[in-house]
């Protein structure tokens, strides 16, 4: 029984990383039957460990989130309270150019994604939201802005890059102009 376990939790950790994969190349409408091919087990073992796909882009996107959200907790007592908010929003940037489908499904009002979005969200909102405020309370941010309106203008711009050359670079570009209209 406890071999079973290693298994399923062996071919899990195969899953998730076939899944990170192909999320990062085709979005996240990446087929459940490609990610299953190609982590070597059949579509009834991805299912079982991902019922649908909101749930494999759930665990796609987890681990990320997570590491943003740590990230803001690390940049919370930073000195500098706008170099610390505007890295914290570079590195939630750089991350969703990275990761084809997370600013779909930030953005969508899909059903599938809509639950996901509010949850990834509201995690994110936790962990920047001392960093705006930081930030706000010495003048470097604009006055009104919210972490949530920072979200949508980070997902706006990666769905806007994703067919550039190097979205990344373009979605860093276009964030540097934003950033002076709300860092001023």
């Amino acid at each position: 029984m406890a071999a079973q376990r290693a298994d399923a939790r062996q071919n899990y950790a195969r899953i998730l990383a076939v899944a990170e994969q192909e999320v990062a190349a085709h979005g996240a409408d990446a087929s459940l039957e490609q990610i299953a091919r190609t982590a070597g087990v059949g579509s009834a073992t991805v299912r079982r460990h991902f019922p649908g796909r909101r749930a494999m882009l759930e665990a796609v996107f987890a681990k990320r989130i997570e590491a943003l959200c740590e990230r803001g907790r690390e940049l919370a007592d930073a000195a500098d309270p706008r170099a610390a908010f505007l890295e914290w929003l570079s590195d939630l940037t750089a991350y969703a150019a990275s990761a084809r489908g997370f600013a779909t499904v930030l953005s969508s009002d899909s059903e599938d994604y809509t639950s996901h979005a509010k949850i990834c969200s509201a995690k994110l909102a936790d962990s920047g939201e001392p960093l705006l405020r930081r930030a706000a309370r010495i003048g470097a941010v604009a006055p009104g802005v919210t972490v949530a309106d920072l979200v949508t203008l980070v997902a706006g711009i990666v769905l806007a890059t994703e067919g550039h050359a190097d979205p990344a670079a373009e979605a860093d570009r276009l964030l540097r102009m934003v950033v002076a209209g709300i860092s001023p």
